[in-house]
């Protein structure tokens, strides 16, 4: 039975280290506003934790999901046009996140 190529497509290579899934996950991430939407959910991600621990206001916690998958999310969905890595492999693509966001900030990765 042959495959077809919108199966083939739906599927995610198999990895078995993180350095061997960071190139795949920076070639999803090719669009510039889906990847500047990660950054900018990254980044309040840090604020919010830093405001959690200021304030002792821990149900700030609840936002954090939302806040780091919504902006990556609308970055897949409405600009990439493609499906997270993260529903198939949710700690690489996790570590993905802010190895990109570090390889941004020290220009090793286009901001």
């Amino acid at each position: 039975m042959t495959e077809t190529s919108s199966q083939a497509a739906s599927e995610l290579p198999a990895f078995s280290s993180f350095a061997e899934f960071y190139p795949y996950y920076l070639s999803e991430h090719s669009n510039d506003t889906s990847r500047r939407l990660h950054y900018v959910g990254s980044c309040l991600v840090l604020l919010i934790l830093a405001a959690v621990l200021l304030s002792q206001n821990f149900w700030w916690l609840l936002a954090l999901p939302v806040v780091g998958y919504g902006f990556a999310w609308v970055g897949h969905f409405f600009f990439e046009k493609n499906k997270p890595a993260t529903f198939k492999y949710p700690l690489y693509s996790f570590m993905g996140d802010w190895v990109m966001l570090r390889d941004a900030l020290t220009g090793r990765i286009r901001f």
